[in-house]
């Protein structure tokens, strides 16, 4: 059903193929992506509709040409195993359909069937990781191999739809999709760790860079900030950051510092809203992270850990954080409280405790979670590690059902796999402590059953011994082997009447312990009646086979065991086959079950085995295949060089043939033996006493035919057995075979790969040889880095082939097509039937106890009690035998009782007296109290002087001196004696260096920083608050609630407009720091050129007179000390191993006289039974020295002690000497005695092993002899064959055993004799390490007199390095102050530029132009704010002061009175606006204030110059001291280097070393020689020939910089003029759209302006106020304008009589005129000029009334209209101005609008200033307002005027 599936997705991807073969090709690896031009893009662009082939995209098997092998080999049927140890190995393409990994495949599982379906790996080289979409419309499989791909595939169609190329070199460990999934993140792993970021539906990597140089785990996008990425891994989290910077986007890592936390393995995290990130740790705690580094650790309270183990943290929803743990359980926390956590105390550590929690399971480790795609869904499914897929509720409601156990897999390595030999069945088993059972034609697990430990390996009893084949036997990782039953318990019923659950049971038959490690290997020997099982304790045990499996016994072996094989029917003996880990093999006898039990141990002796050790050929193959490809190539050569000279036949052709003669030959490679060997990982047999080998590490490659050598005698360790023949195994270098398996007719010959795959090799039928192994069939399985396939079976039919590897999986596939193996075979295995009564059995007693004892331990306990009760039945005895006496005693005591009474003895007097007794006791302890209390100061000053001799004598040394003497020769080799180091040496003196002196320049640099922006910005403040000064804000008016809700939200745009430009302008600040300064050099450059300068040039010897000492060349009395430690530790070390390599030949000493001694009494056993004139002489046996073994010098027991107090008491007899005198003659006399004590013992023991073996040959012989005589006969034919047989035999094992002890005496002198030739070449270099060391003490102690006074002047140097760094910083600070200072100068200068050109185009055709400008230009004395505070202070100054203020101020005013007679301020002139000139006396005060920032800037500025000066001249001073302290230092130390210099060094020289020849001979001054290193001068010359290849190099290399230097000035011109033609298109896309030039950012953040939406409230509440006042106005204008009409009608009827009047004036005038002509003309000029004026004024007078009842009409029109502003024709509006105080001088021309500045015609506008603020009355000025008449017209209609007229 799987391959099924697998099929159909092959050709449902197939038929949706659209792509062409050019797509499936490699795309270009570089991780910089370059900007192309629009129209290439848009080709490159890939169709939505793009889909790959995945039949031609997965991996297939790999088939050797022409080898006619089939591709469909074998068919993938199902895979059994979970890879649950590896991270994120589990994904959720929809409720139904799991995904993970499992080895080269990928398995989507069906949650509610269990089918499966597969995807094989692309590149053959496995799968690394995977993820899903968040729309779950795709999944990403990334691989691993050589340049692996990520291949995007559709769900669920399973296409491959993108391929996305070179994003790492060896294998992807992570790969994440952001929140929307347009972006992927991939991470390699090693070697080169790199994170990329794709652009996955184009296949383009956008960003990529190195994560770290160790172990990444995970990465993934913010949720949040979609520009932030976090990752983590062993030991360190990073985040990550994607910059726009100049040349594009580019990440930005900042790796977590953990502080005062211990550093830890970071599994899991999750990123938190505002930026922070909450990860796990390794010990259960989780740590929130700020920034780059801890903010608080969290805990439980009570400091209890938040998980026990391993934490991650997975989900933040609904304000909760939802962790797991390695203990199984989920765990849900606040997120509030952890997102304000802060710590309390030290430990910085925040107390909490979960708000939920859910436990899983016991022995539960959940790893990974993946949420349900379903919404409003609580369920989760999770990964446990031990081996689970688990499906979680997580509502943590009561209604939430428990935790579900959807799939249960084997956890970590397979240890042990095996088929049944009659069903389709497989028994499997691993450390997590299970067996069991699968149906691999059913493709499900039968059963399983856990046990107390893990098991390490299985096999399945053969029919022989189980004919149901039901039987399996495990062996555990404690040793332990149990027996168990598999059966069919439904069929139970049928025996029993009782049902039961399940197909099929395993039940324990028995359980048994023979070993106490690990077992590795379990077999059954070919005839079914012996189990063999071994274990890594080095041990094999042998069972038999029955209803009960007893012990046999065990034997050795000399490693661990790595397999077993009994020996195949085709051989004659029943023999095992054991593979041992260290490259041994060995094979025994098959036991006798039916021999003699042994009664104290299990352990089998004179056990019939050979052995073989592997020793490497591989060196030697490579070098004979090369040896034959020179040889091929040789002779191809020579047949060409036959060919050319027939065809030259000149006499050239001899030169010719030289030249090719000349060519040299490469070198050979060398023979490599490997140390430590190569591991052995599994064998097989193929003839009797032959059998093949497969090695890892060095000798893989090849298979080796090997067999047991005939010399079995010698020891198995030190012989070493070569293989005799090998195959060679095709690319198998680095990958070994791990596991070997035939099929039942060994046609073809499977193979499980070190890599994972599986090979198969088509063998012919016979080849025991494997000369068919050629052709083969791989296809890469298991994981390629940790899969290794250890395990590999077939089926009892050979269809089907079971494989099994350290990464967790189990894989089945059959040999026929799927269609095929259906129609041929049943659906489901058959499970053996239970035994008939096995329901009434009892369960066998299991051994849970890890400690139990062996069966060999065992067997030694139950021996060891057996001695017990034979002592107890003595003491038994013994108690017996006392109470027998007893008995007696109470006989004697009743016969004494039954004498007379005369007679009789009392019972007192049977006994001793109790007071005596009693007072024996006494005396006896006051005896030894006095004893005591006498010896107590004796004792003392006995044990101090031991303590001191032993503080001098003995533990002054590590050893004693031990000499080794040879066996036949005088030769000895004696230890150095080598000194305990004292605490002197070993702790150096600490000796202070003076350091050189920071001064903290960053710091104070931020300081300079901080407070040129602080002056900065108070300097931009102080000019605008001069050129704007600040308005008077009106009281606050309440909003409206829309406006209230406008403004808020205009403020919230523009803070996020504020955040995103302050972040803008922060990448800016870190691209522009991150920029390179314009003198920035490489330092690889720097250095290079650092080291030209020190090692290039004229370079002075030391011993030359102007040598300067460089500073890392200078040396001091601590360095030297250092030194000479260093050396003095080295000598230590070569002597310490050399003492070492003497007491091992002494041990080997000791342990040969033992060997020769145990020889010569085998020989003495031999020739006793030669005849006497056979006998060869023994050789002498070595003895032991005392200087071998100083120590036993010292040791000593009671009877010594007793001996030397005897030998003391009788020389105290006997002589009278002094104590010490006879103490060491003592000790002399009591040595003497011991040492012939000794020697008698060994003559004694010799003798009597001598006479105890003669005693039994010649019973032997006596007996013999007496049947001899008994029966008269002499000894026939036969008994004299015999005797001659056994008389050669002997003299074969004298030889033999005289021949044995030479060789090793021979040996020993040899090993012996190379020591001490090794020992005087190491004298001789500890001699000049001696000289060396002298030089350099007598160097420490000139040191050592100087040090005093380098110390004062290094310390001096230090103080004026310190200062002078002070005094530059201070010098760098004024600096910048004076530069900020000249800069807001140069401000001051614009901006007084700018107002004298603001008033330039003011007075532009201005005819008031030269008044105004001496307005504008006037000095005025201002009084400043200190002035204030003085002129506040000097009131109470006395009156002189006083008078003498008043007199300069008088003499100011007196010098201003004519400029202020010329100029007025207060008087405008005529025809001049008021407002043009309150416009120039507010630039005037601007000027003002300019001019007195100026000033005060300048003072400022040369203050600063003089600080700069005087700071300058104390740098130069104090780089004059320095420079003195420096050259006395150096003066110091060019002393130091010439006294040194006069030292003598020691340089033993041979005669062939000196070249110093003068006429042919040695002089013998050799003082003007030099002495220098051969292969020093060797590199010296060497270098000469490499300078001018060096110096060609470097020319070149100048020549493509300076042509890369060229090209990027080039580069950087074209981007200076392309950004000039973009800031210049941005200033006329800024002129079109706003009319000129704006600030952006400025215009970005602009947010709702308060006081502007409180003015529109007021315009509105004014408008509204405005409206009903102008309707109060309307109705007086109706009542002004009745009143006119009725003036208007009273002045018609006036101007009528007037008419009236004139005419009757003209008619009286008429006849006045007439009536005066006859009077005289004196009068008549003067009255005609008078009338004629009169009526010109009143002319005048209707005119300019008429005139003002016009303006009137215009008024009433102009207020009719609601305030509309009209001007006149002709009349420009005034600009706003600044804001100015009350108008002083108010408007009284009755035609102006109210509120309104009119100018006259044809005069240019006043330029734009800030704005006027609203006068409170828009009308006060004016007295032409509403209602308000002309005085002209109240003068005319007042009753005064009319009667004038």
């Amino acid at each position: 059903m799987a391959e099924e599936n697998t099929a159909s997705v092959g050709e449902q991807a197939e038929s949706t193929d659209t792509v062409s073969q050019e797509a499936t090709e490699g795309c270009d690896t570089e991780h910089s992506v370059l900007q192309q031009d629009g129209e290439e893009e848009s080709e490159n662009q890939l169709s939505a509709d793009k889909y790959y082939s995945y039949e031609a995209l997965h991996s297939r098997p790999v088939i050797i040409p022409d080898s006619e092998i089939p591709e469909d080999l074998l068919h993938l049927s199902h895979s059994f195993g979970y890879d649950s140890g590896r991270r994120a190995n589990l994904q959720l393409l929809d409720e139904r359909t799991l995904i993970f990994i499992a080895g080269n495949l990928l398995v989507l599982l069906d949650v509610s069937t269990r089918e499966q379906r597969y995807l094989r790996s692309c590149s053959g080289g496995g799968v690394g990781s995977i993820t899903t979409h968040p729309r779950k419309e795709f999944f990403v499989v990334a691989e691993k191999g050589n340049q692996p791909n990520i291949i995007v595939y559709e769900y669920p169609t399973l296409r491959p739809y993108r391929i996305l190329r070179g994003g790492t070199e060896k294998a992807y460990s992570f790969v994440a999709f952001n929140r929307d999934g347009s972006l992927l993140a991939s991470l390699g792993s090693a070697p080169d760790y790199m994170l990329t970021l794709w652009n996955w539906r184009q296949e383009e990597v956008m960003l990529s860079c190195k994560a770290i140089s160790q172990e990444v785990y995970r990465v993934s996008f913010s949720p949040y900030n979609p520009g932030l990425l976090t990752s983590s891994g062993s030991a360190h989290i990073k985040f990550w950051k994607m910059a726009n910077t100049v040349t594009g986007h580019k990440l930005q890592g900042l790796i977590g510092h953990f502080g005062k936390t211990a550093a830890t393995d970071i599994e899991g995290y999750v990123e938190l809203p505002d930026g922070k990130v909450v990860s796990g740790s390794d010990w259960g705690n989780l740590l929130l992270w700020d920034g780059n580094s801890i903010k608080v650790e969290i805990c439980r309270k009570e400091g209890r850990s938040c998980h026990a183990g391993m934490v991650q943290p997975f989900a933040l929803e609904d304000g909760q954080l939802m962790t797991i743990g390695s203990d199984g359980v989920v765990r849900v926390w606040d997120f509030e409280s952890i997102d304000s956590a802060d710590s309390n105390n030290d430990i910085g550590r925040f107390e909490m405790e979960p708000m939920n929690e859910l436990v899983v399971g016991h022995n539960v480790c959940l790893t990974s979670v993946v949420k349900s795609s379903l919404p409003d869904s609580f369920n989760w499914f999770a990964q446990d590690s031990s081996g689970a897929i688990w499906k979680l509720d997580l509502s943590f409601t009561f209604t939430a059902p428990d935790p579900e156990c959807l799939f249960s897999f084997h956890a970590g390595a397979i240890q042990g796999l095996d088929v049944s030999k009659k069903s389709h069945l497989m028994a499997t088993t691993a450390l997590d402590r299970s067996v069991k059972v699968f149906d691999f034609l059913a493709k499900r697990e039968l059963t399983s059953s856990r046990f107390s430990q893990g098991g390490t390996a299985l096999s399945w009893a053969p029919p022989l011994v189980n004919q149901s084949g039901g039987l399996l036997v495990t062996g555990f990782e404690d040793g332990v082997v149990r027996l168990l039953e598999l059966y069919d318990p439904q069929r139970l019923h049928v025996v029993a009447g009782r049902g039961h659950k399940g197909d099929a049971k395993l039940r324990l038959k028995q359980a048994f312990k023979p070993h106490n490690a690990p077992v590795t290997a379990v077999a059954y020997d070919r005839n079914g009646s012996i189990l063999a099982t071994g274990s890594s304790d080095c041990t094999v045990f042998f069972f038999t086979i029955g209803e009960k499996y007893n012990p046999i016994g065990f034997v050795h072996v000399p490693g661990p065991v790595q397999g077993l094989q009994w020996s195949p029917h085709s051989h004659s003996e029943n023999r095992l086959l054991i593979l041992c880990q260290s490259g041994h093999v060995v094979e025994v006898q098959s036991p006798d079950p039916e021999a003699e039990k042994l009664t104290k141990t299990f352990k089998l002796p004179n056990m019939l085995h050979r052995s073989f050790k592997f020793r490497s050929i591989k060196s030697r193959i490579k070098r004979e295949e090369k040896i034959a490809i020179r040889q091929a190539i040789k002779e191809k050569k020579i047949k060409e060089r036959e060919e050319r000279l027939k065809e030259l036949k000149q006499p050239d052709a001899a030169q010719v043939e030289e030249e090719e003669e000349e060519e040299e030959e490469e070198e050979l490679p060398p023979i490599y033996i490997p140390d430590p060997p190569s591991p052995l990982y599994c064998g097989f047999y193929s003839q009797p006493g032959q059998f093949w080998l497969s090695m890892g590490d060095y000798d893989a490659g090849f298979l080796y035919h090997c067999k047991f050598s005939e010399k079995q005698d010698e020891d198995p360790d030190q012989r070493q057995d070569e293989p005799f023949d090998f195959r060679l195994v095709h690319n198998a270098d680095n990958d070994p075979i791990r596991s070997v398996t035939f099929s039942s007719d060994r046609q073809l010959l499977f193979c499980g790969m070190h890599s994972g795959s599986i090979r198969v090799y088509p063998l012919q039928s016979g080849d025991e040889s494997l000369t068919s192994m050629q052709a083969y069939w791989s296809l890469s399985v298991h994981d390629n880095q940790y899969g290794y396939l250890r395990h590999i079976c077939c089926s009892h039919d050979d269809q089907f082939v079971l494989t099994a590897g350290d990464d967790g999986n189990i894989f089945s596939f059959s040999c026929l097509p799927p269609d095929k193996l259906q129609q041929g075979l049943k659906k489901k295995a058959k499970v053996p039937s239970p035994r008939l009564g096995l329901e009434n059995e009892l369960l066998a007693q299991d051994i849970e106890d890890p400690a139990a004892y062996s069966i060999e331990t065992a067997k030694q306990e139950l021996e060891k009690d057996r001695l017990r009760q034979e002592a107890e039945l003595k003491i038994a005895e013994k108690h017996k035998k006392l109470a027998e006496l007893q008995k007696k005693f109470k006989q004697v005591l009743d016969i004494n009782q039954s004498l007379p009474e005369h007679v009789r003895l009392k019972r007192e007097e049977l006994q001793l007296d109790p007071s005596f007794n009693e007072y024996a006791e006494r005396v006896k302890s006051q005896q030894v109290m006095e004893v005591r209390k006498q010896f107590v100061w004796e004792q003392e000053r006995c044990q101090i002087a031991l303590t001191k001799l032993q503080d001098w004598f003995r533990d002054s040394l590590e050893a004693n001196v031990v000499t080794v003497a040879a066996i036949r020769t005088d030769y000895r080799v004696s230890t150095y004696r080598v000194l305990v180091l004292s605490e002197a040496s070993t702790k150096l003196s600490h000796h202070s260096a003076l350091s050189q002196p920071d001064g903290h320049r960053d710091a104070a640099r931020e300081r300079r920083k901080s407070k040129a922006e602080l002056s900065k910005d108070s300097s931009t403040l102080k000019g605008k608050e001069v050129m704007c000064p600040p308005v008077a804000r009106p009281a606050t008016i309440k909003l409206g609630d829309r406006q209230v809700e406008r403004l808020r939200k205009a403020a919230e745009k523009a803070e996020q407009a504020r955040a995103k430009l302050e972040k803008r302008k922060q990448e800016w600040a870190q691209l522009y720091a991150e920029k390179p300064d314009e003198n920035w050099e490489d330092p690889q450059v720097v250095q290079a050129i650092q080291e030209a300068k020190e090692n290039i040039g004229d370079l002075k010897l030391k011993s030359a007179k102007d040598f300067t000492v460089p500073k890392h060349l200078r040396t001091n009395a601590e360095k030297k000390r250092r030194e000479l430690r260093d050396l003095e530790l080295k000598i230590r070390e070569k002597q310490t191993e050399m003492n070492r390599r003497i007491l091992a030949l002494r041990d080997s000493k000791v342990h040969l006289v033992s060997q020769l001694r145990a020889k010569a009494q085998q020989l003495q056993r031999v020739q006793q039974r030669l005849a006497s004139h056979l006998h060869r002489p023994p050789p002498v046996l070595p003895i032991i020295l005392p200087e071998e073994t100083p120590e036993k010098r010292l040791q000593y027991n009671r009877a010594t002690l007793e001996r030397y107090r005897v030998l003391r008491e009788h020389r105290f007899k006997t002589m009278q000497q002094e104590e010490q005198e006879g103490t060491i003659s003592l000790l002399e006399q009591l040595e003497k005695e011991m040492k012939g004590e000794k020697e008698n013992e060994e003559e004694e023991k010799g003798e009597s092993d001598k006479e105890w073996t003669p005693d039994v040959s010649s019973t032997v012989s006596r007996e013999e002899s007496e049947t001899s005589l008994e029966q008269g006969e002499e000894p026939s034919e036969m008994e004299e064959e015999l005797q001659q047989e056994e008389e050669i035999r002997l003299l074969y094992e004298q030889d033999y055993l005289l021949e044995q002890m030479e060789t090793l005496v021979c040996q020993f002198d040899a090993e012996l004799l190379l020591l001490r030739h090794q020992k005087l070449q190491l004298d001789w270099q500890l001699k000049l390490a001696d000289l060396h060391q002298l030089t350099l003490y007598q160097e420490l102690l000139l040191l050592v007199e100087s040090e005093r006074r380098e110390d004062t002047l290094q310390e001096k140097l230090n103080g004026l390095i310190k200062e002078e760094n002070s005094i530059t910083l201070k010098l760098e600070e004024c600096n910048e102050q004076l530069e900020l200072k000249q800069r807001e100068i140069a401000n001051l200068q614009e901006s007084e530029k700018a107002l004298f050109s603001t008033f330039e185009r003011f007075l532009k055709e201005n005819k008031f132009e030269e008044f105004l400008t001496k307005v504008f230009k006037k000095k005025v004395k201002r009084i400043t704010k200190k002035e204030k505070t003085k002129n506040e202070e000097d009131e109470l100054d006395s009156d002189e002061d006083d008078d003498s203020d008043d007199d300069d101020e008088e003499d100011y005013e007196s010098d201003t009175e004519e400029e202020e007679a010329a100029v007025d301020n207060s008087v405008c002139p005529p025809g001049c606006e008021p407002e043009w000139l309150e416009y120039i006396l507010q630039l005037r005060e601007s000027r003002l204030d300019l001019e007195e920032l100026l000033a005060e800037e300048n003072k400022n500025v040369e203050a600063l110059k003089k600080e700069c000066d005087t700071l300058i001249k104390k740098v130069t001073a104090v780089k004059s001291s320095w420079q003195a302290v420096e050259d006395e230092l150096e003066l110091v130390n060019r002393e130091k280097q010439q006294k040194m210099n006069e030292l003598d060094v020691v340089v033993p020289l041979r005669l062939h070393q000196i070249e110093f020849v003068i006429n042919g001979s040695m002089p013998s001054d050799l003082s003007q020689a030099l002495v220098i290193n051969r292969a020093e001068l060797d590199r010296l010359q060497e270098r000469i020939k490499q300078l001018p290849m060096e110096i060609t190099q470097q020319r070149e290399l100048y020549s493509q910089a300076c042509q890369q230097h060229a090209r990027l000035l080039h580069d950087r011109k074209d981007m200076k003029a392309k950004i000039q033609v973009l800031e210049k298109q941005c200033n006329e896309l800024m002129l079109n759209k706003f009319g000129r030039l704006v600030d952006l950012e400025a215009l970005q953040m602009l947010s709702g302006n308060r006081r502007l939406e409180e003015l529109k409230q007021e315009k509105l509440l004014r408008e509204a106020a405005y409206a009903k006042e102008i309707k109060q106005w309307d109705a007086k204008v109706e009542e002004a304008r009745d009143r006119l009409n009725e003036a208007t009608k009273a002045n018609t009827e006036c101007l009528r009589s007037t008419i009236t009047f004139i005419n009757q004036q003209r008619e009286l005038e008429h006849k006045l005129n007439a009536m005066q002509k006859e009077m005289g003309s004196q009068f008549q000029d003067h009255r005609r000029l008078t009338d004629q004026e009169e009526i010109h004024r009143l002319q005048e007078l209707v005119k300019k009334q008429s005139q003002q009842a016009e303006a009137l009409r215009r008024e009433i029109g102009l207020l009719s209209r609601k305030g509309g502003h009209i001007l006149l024709s002709g009349q420009v509006a005034l600009p706003s101005l600044a804001p100015l105080p009350s108008p002083i001088h108010t408007t009284s021309n009755s035609k102006q609008e109210p509120g309104r500045l009119v100018l006259p015609r044809n005069q240019a506008p006043l330029p734009p200033l800030a704005p006027l603020p609203t006068h409170k009355d828009s009308t006060n000025t004016s007295k032409s307002g509403p209602g308000h008449l002309p005085k002209q017209l109240e003068a005319q209609n007042s009753p005064s005027s009319q009667g004038a007229n």
